[in-house]
């Protein structure tokens, strides 16, 4: 009964909505005239905040104008300044700061009135003659949609933020919630807040709305009542889109443009970010999902207090070392978004449980809401990248001269111009010329026209509410846009990587580089110098931290070794190079530099293992049956001596068969030298018997539920200047199968001999279930298109994929499609503590992996997080010796048989581990080992997700940078590609050769006629003769016809140039455009027009770098079109 009065509610709604638009329609010119009159009228102060925020001196007067100068009344809330309220620093795992790509879009301006009427703007349809007390704000607002309260005073263009106390209080009732604010990276206008327990994000559309958040930032978020829900994307009936959408077709929160139906690929949004497999470092062969000071000055990279984290042991007792901790210093907000952390948690659960309830009753509707306060800062204020518009600042010289001598009281010093990020998810910012550094200054004065092209960081100081757009001011100065350099050092920068020589504190604290293993190592260490150990790195690797070795037992059985550089030994809690490690956190993998997490003297010679050398592992050997089963299993210190540095080529020559027993004896020159007493023979035999294991490994482990979504990869080719000249695809091979099997083993066995041992004090690695409605988007499009897709769990979405790529065997494109869109839905894996979800052990599970347990082990000479799981492990084991010696002395009076292993073997015995003895042995070889905590190490995984996101970013950041300077190398590059969302306005479309998205917008484009079919989903394009075509939106959203269609004409190809740029021109002057093979070769032919355009279907493309020194990087594409007509 509820259900069906909410529904006539909503229905209501829609007709009055659909009343209203009418209206609009039929008076928005008179709107607009009187809006413009009561714009002239503003004073020059209000005239001067809207220059602020326009950044276009031919058109300074906007609707925020409009705004400032209504009658509005301002409510009657506490205005309290960011430091009053208690502000704190967003937390490092928000940190995503690598701005995307975008697509041929000019940086948008502040929206006309219309567009904040649509979007949530805060335009009252009649004055409001009462002031709203502050008493009433959570009861009487709740009937006014996000951004349009109408509470306005003159020349405010925000509503004031609630103060912390209040926050706190409608917090604990569930008034309102906090969540990640996460902008629409094609829309600024929309921006997506997640809520922890509720499957659909909450939607923050307008700019007051927002009021003043930026990307990254921890709101609270007020939720509008459900009559004043929108309608959802994609959905079926009325509402916001301008065309029906078909089930067929894939929405998704931060790609959804009105009227398009889209099927996106490859973009992390509001509520679940996803590791895109390919885009991993090759190094990382495990992870399947997947005082040092900070480049420049930048301000935001700091220890983070970690360097205390050994300050208290697990316990400050022995005896109670495994009993909880809790957290009564530990801010959950810091890693944990969840609303439940309150002391109110019976309300605020059932708030979630409101909200989630009707969310199920009602799919078609999005949750809306506003922005009421801002919690934490997000770390990207920080450090915006971008380029300046100097415009601005001569016509205010004037402006500021005319009002000083009317106020007085003015700073002389008014002037300002603009900074425009590259990230057009961040809003244009106001600098005062009075604060840019000197040089800047000098260049401003003189005219320096080149001061645009230069890339520059900003810090955002301020946003009140009576301005615009932020105020920042400049933090570093990198260089001419058009260059390789500048970009990578900004991507630096953005990112807080750190840059700096390792410091000769540090450096001391390492051994020499002509170091030998010492004696007593040799003493208390397993020696298995004895055995065949190799390892198997990328070519290029210099810092080999894993190695594996196997035997065949008399029994049939296999032993396999697997062995690690034990890192831990020289890494040493409380040194000057822990905190070195634990700040930089993880090397960082750029396309032709490598950041290391430890000094390279280090971590490329004496805790690398690298061949013919005795080196110090942790190693862990285990017995292994033909079915794939770990019999037994002894893991602990011990001296190896790699004989053979391979490459996953080598192995793989292995593998095929190209080198053998047979022809062992004549190898190439360009194979490695193997050392000591071993032969080719020796090394050929293991690699063949690992693969074998290996392969038994992998189908368990698949037949036990696990995922593996991958595709593939983008690898640059340099010439010796160390600029790409081309690209081509990279797919892994059994080679990296091989190794990754065995780390991933051994990172489980790891896993769970630590959470075991130290059940409230493990560092482990989750990987949460994905995204179930936009699974369920991606099984009704599957179907739709007559394939079978099951994602009820891992392992049937792995085996429905299987089928898929069996299936599509001739379409290898559409297949690396929907594998990439499979990986939408996915969330990121993160580090945790163990004691922050010790009630809720169900949540530790990896689910690409299918494990209860998961952690990273084998890579600690580039992952601090595998440091910390080496101590652990090593107090584990030396707890283990330590009451073992309790027990031979009990035992030898009894005379009884003593185990050999109660800790680390394969049967865990839990008794021993909660006895008295086994509890003091466990707290002292932690307390010596340097085992943190549990608040403390919650800390260390926070800030470790956030090292390790950032690290990725660097990396895609820069594969994007390359691909940009192939194609400004290139001029035009022509492809194929695939069409992945359709609409009247734009079409997504995926270009394999560079496994990359992008957007043709074709709406308002004179010379181009553009015909949307409802009914069957069908585009239409077709020339025009007359290209003085009306333009329907304003001067700002048009786009010329060369943008979007790269034409060619075949009878005539000079006059095909008349429309065509000059880059394109190079390009056609080796020969006809018509019919041109792209770099692999292939023959790309131009459409013609009309042109019938479906979901799935292929299109020439045309691709050129755009941006450098005029604005930011972004991948160009039009149509490669032919035709008679020009």
């Amino acid at each position: 009964m509820r259900a069906a009065s909410e529904s006539s509610v909503v229905e209501r709604l829609d007709d009055g909505e659909k009343d209203k638009k009418k209206k609009r329609r039929s008076n928005r010119r008179s709107k607009q005239t009187s809006a413009s009159s009561a714009s002239c009228n503003s004073g020059n102060e209000a005239h001067g905040l809207v220059s602020e925020c326009s950044g276009n001196i031919r058109t300074p007067i906007h609707a925020d104008a409009l705004l400032s100068d209504s009658s509005l009344r301002q409510q009657e809330i506490k205005i309290c300044s960011p430091n009053e309220q208690g502000l704190s620093t967003a937390t490092n795992v928000s940190f995503t700061s690598v701005p995307p790509l975008h697509f041929n879009e000019h940086q948008m301006d502040p929206p006309d009135l219309q567009t904040i009427q649509r979007n949530g703007g805060g335009v009252c349809s009649k004055p409001c003659s009462e002031p709203v007390d502050s008493s009433i704000i959570h009861t009487n607002k709740d009937l006014v949609p996000s951004g349009q309260t109408g509470v306005y005073v003159q020349r405010n263009y925000y509503s004031p933020h609630w103060s912390m106390e209040i926050v706190e209080k409608a917090l604990e009732k569930g008034d309102v919630f906090k969540a990640l604010f996460r902008v629409n990276a094609h829309n600024r206008l929309e921006a997506y807040c997640k809520i922890d327990g509720v499957p659909t994000d909450v939607l923050i559309s307008g700019i007051h709305a927002q009021n003043r958040a930026v990307d990254g930032d921890i709101v609270a978020v007020k939720i509008d009542p459900l009559a004043l829900w929108t309608k959802m994307k994609g959905s079926n009936g009325t509402g916001n889109v301008t065309a029906p959408v078909e089930c067929s077709n894939l929405l998704t929160e931060d790609n959804e443009v009105e009227g398009n139906i889209l099927m996106q690929v490859g973009k992390v949004d509001a509520d679940s970010e996803f590791v895109n497999y390919c885009n991993c470092p090759a190094q990382d062969k495990e992870d399947v999902n997947h005082g040092p000071t900070t480049y420049g000055n930048n301000p935001y990279f700091e220890k983070k207090g970690l360097n205390n984290i050994y300050a208290s042991p697990v316990s400050s007792s022995p005896l109670d070392a495994l009993e909880p901790v809790t957290h009564d210093g530990h801010d959950a907000a810091s890693d944990n978004l969840s609303i439940s952390s309150y002391g109110a948690q019976g309300e605020v659960t059932n708030a979630v449980e409101n909200m989630c309830s009707l969310v199920n009753s009602f799919p078609s509707k999005r949750p809306t809401g506003r922005v009421v306060a801002i919690v934490e800062r997000s770390p990207r204020r920080e450090s915006i990248i971008g380029h300046l518009n100097v415009r601005p600042a001569f016509p205010l010289r004037d402006i500021c001269r005319k009002d000083a001598k009317k106020n007085k009281k003015m700073v002389s010093g008014c002037e300002y111009i603009h900074f425009m990020p590259t990230d057009l998810k961040f809003p244009k910012m106001m600098l005062l010329v009075r604060d840019l550094p000197d040089s800047m200054k000098k260049r401003l004065q003189s005219g320096d026209a080149t001061l645009e092209m230069d890339l520059v960081a900003a810090r955002i100081d301020n946003w009140s509410q009576e301005s615009p757009c932020p105020q920042a001011h400049i933090l570093h100065i990198f260089g001419r846009g058009g260059e390789i350099q500048p970009h990578l050092d900004a991507i630096l920068f953005e990112n807080a990587v750190c840059v700096s020589e390792f410091s000769p504190e540090a450096l001391s604290c390492l051994p020499y580089v002509s170091w030998e293993v010492p004696l007593k190592e040799f003493q208390s260490r397993m020696d298995l110098r004895n055995l065949c150990v190799f390892t198997i790195d990328p070519s290029t690797a210099s810092d080999l931290d894993d190695a594996l070795s196997i035997e065949k037992l008399s029994n049939g059985n296999f032993r396999v070794g697997i062995h690690i550089a034990d890192v831990s030994y020289f890494v040493l809690p409380n040194t000057t190079i822990d905190s070195e490690a634990q700040s930089r956190s993880t090397s960082v993998y750029m396309v032709q530099r490598k950041l290391s997490m430890l000094p390279p003297s280090f971590s490329e010679d004496i805790g690398s293992l690298n061949p013919g050398v005795d080196r110090l592992v942790v190693s862990m050997l285990l017995d292994i049956n033909l079915d794939g089963d770990v019999l037994d299993r002894w893991i602990g210190r011990a001296v190896i001596k790699s004989c053979c540095k391979l490459s996953y080529e080598h192995a793989q020559d292995i593998i095929d068969g190209v080198i053998d027993v047979e022809s062992s004896n004549t190898i190439e020159a360009h194979y490695p030298k193997v050392h000591g007493h071993f032969e080719w023979p020796d090394v050929i035999t293991s690699v063949k018997n690992l693969y074998e294991i290996s392969r038994v490994l992998k189908e368990k482990r698949f037949n036990n539920g696990a995922l593996r979504l991958e595709s593939p990869k983008v690898v640059f080719l340099f010439d010796e200047d160390g600029i790409p000249y081309d690209s081509m695809l990279s797919e892994r091979k059994e080679s990296n199968f091989l190794v990754e099997e065995f780390m991933l083993l051994a990172n489980r066995t790891a896993a769970e001999v630590i959470c075991r041992a130290y059940p409230d004090a493990a560092l482990l690695r989750r990987h949460p279930e994905p995204n179930l409605r936009k699974l369920r988007e991606l099984e009704a499009f599957c179907n739709k298109h007559g394939l079978e897709l099951d994602s009820s769990s891992s392992g049937l979405l792995q085996q429905s994929l299987e089928k898929i790529r069996e299936k599509l065997k001739g379409d290898p494109t559409l297949c690396y499609i929907l594998i990439s869109y499979a990986t939408k839905p996915m969330q990121l894996a993160q580090y945790f503590c163990s004691g922050d979800l010790k009630d809720k052990q169900s949540d530790w599970g990896h689910y690409a992996l299918a494990v209860s347990a998961y952690t990273h082990f084998t890579s600690p000479l580039r992952r601090y997080p595998d440091i910390i799981v080496h101590r652990m492990l090593l107090a584990v084991i030396e707890a283990e010796e330590i009451y073992l010696e309790h027990e031979k002395t009990l035992q030898v009076k009894k005379g009884d048989a003593v185990r050999a292993r109660y800790f680390t073997g394969m049967n865990f015995v839990k008794e021993a581990a909660e006895s008295v003895e086994g509890k003091k042995a466990l707290s002292a070889s932690a307390l010596k080992h340097g085992v943190p905590c549990t608040e403390l190490l919650a800390d260390v995984a926070a800030y470790c997700n956030a090292r390790k996101l950032a690290c990725r970013n660097v990396k895609d950041a820069c594969d994007k940078l390359y691909m940009w300077v192939l194609l400004k190398k290139k001029e035009v590059l022509l492809s194929e590609a695939r069409i992945l969302g359709l609409g009247p306005r734009f079409m997504s479309i995926y270009v394999q050769k560079l496994a990359i998205e992008r957007r043709i917008y074709y709406d308002e484009v004179p010379g181009l006629n553009v015909e949307w079919l409802d009914a069957t989903s069908t585009l239409v394009l077709s020339m025009s003769t007359d290209k003085r075509a009306f333009r329907r939106g304003s001067l700002g959203k048009w786009r010329a016809f060369e943008v979007v269609v790269l034409l060619s004409c075949p009878y005539d190809l000079e006059d095909a140039k008349d429309g065509i740029n000059e880059c394109d021109e190079v390009k056609m002057r080796g020969g006809d455009l018509r019919s041109r093979p792209d770099s692999s070769g292939t023959e790309i032919e131009a459409a013609v027009f009309p042109l019938t355009l479906r979901l799935l279907a292929t299109v020439p493309v045309a691709l050129h770098a755009v941006g450098g020194e005029d604005g930011p990087l972004d991948i160009g594409v039009r149509l490669f079109m032919s035709s008679y007509l020009r």
